[in-house]
């Protein structure tokens, strides 16, 4: 009679057990947060990850590549909650899908693009996109611009400074900004047209120089971010978002060489339910 009464119990414990890890609410807060991200952000990101960790528990997991690419992927289902997109466009175009929740696109920053080369490339790079016509410079480093925002804005400037018929037969095409920078640091190219936020991180500020390319010579990289409608984990990634909107966050951005979004923040579309 014993044995069959703490048998009852163990069941009844285990019942409610499993209630609770189905329920969407246990659910929710055991998953981190997956975030796709353009890869201007690769050296702020992990850090405004980490604080928001560390401040509300949610762990974050970044996956880090050119907008376009990443906006594909999504296309195709991948499974994120967040969307971090260096061209405001793309999550606008994921609302109008569907796949984002509407009214929530957010804009976090605007980006700017530079000139840089290494230290030791004996190219001197004060004058200017000019200088890219010089015979010396053999290789142009630049994002794609088929699906890279900063190689559309590259791409503009060129043409605006008209140097773009002269020099297009010497880019070097990088999957993404990171990748551009990484050729222009290995001796690949001579020179890359990167974002600022590439030129100051702790490798690129070590190892090289930049001027920065006026920000009228090229159409405004608007960056925006946006939680994906597929995601199981909400609530926390609107409260990334709101992380976004802190002083202290912000000021990391442009530390990190971003500029204030072209738009104030606005109040977060929130869920029914949420608080």
């Amino acid at each position: 009679m014993l044995l069959a009464s703490r048998r009852c119990r163990a069941a009844l414990v285990i019942a409610c057990l499993a209630a609770c890890v189905e329920s969407p609410e246990f659910l929710e807060s055991a998953q981190d947060l997956s975030v796709a991200a353009a890869s201007d952000l690769q050296s702020v990101l992990p850090v405004v990850a980490e604080r928001f960790q560390r401040e509300t528990g949610h762990a974050v997991r970044l996956t880090f590549g050119s907008s376009g690419n990443l906006f594909s992927q999504i296309q195709n289902g991948a499974p994120f909650d967040l969307f971090f997109s260096a061209d405001i466009d793309y999550p606008r175009r994921l609302e109008q899908a569907g796949l984002a929740q509407p009214g929530a696109v957010q804009e976090y920053a605007t980006g700017r693009i530079v000139l840089w080369t290494r230290r030791d490339s004996g190219i001197d790079i004060a004058g200017g996109l000019q200088v890219l016509t010089d015979p010396r410079v053999r290789r142009i480093a630049l994002a794609n611009p088929a699906h890279a925002p900063y190689g559309r804005a590259a791409v503009a400037a060129l043409r605006q400074a008209q140097v773009y018929e002269a020099v297009r037969g010497k880019f070097a095409l990088g999957e993404n900004i990171s990748q551009a920078a990484q050729f222009v640091q290995t001796g690949n190219a001579d020179v890359g047209i990167l974002a600022l936020s590439v030129a100051l991180a702790p490798a690129a500020r070590s190892s090289g120089r930049y001027v920065e390319i006026p920000v009228t010579s090229y159409p405004p990289l608007v960056q925006a971010a946006v939680v994906l409608s597929r995601s199981r984990n909400q609530t926390a990634a609107h409260q990334l978002l709101d992380f976004l909107q802190r002083p202290d966050i912000v000021s990391l951005l442009q530390e990190s060489g971003f500029a204030p979004p072209t738009t104030p923040a606005r109040p977060l579309l929130r869920r029914n339910g949420d608080k």
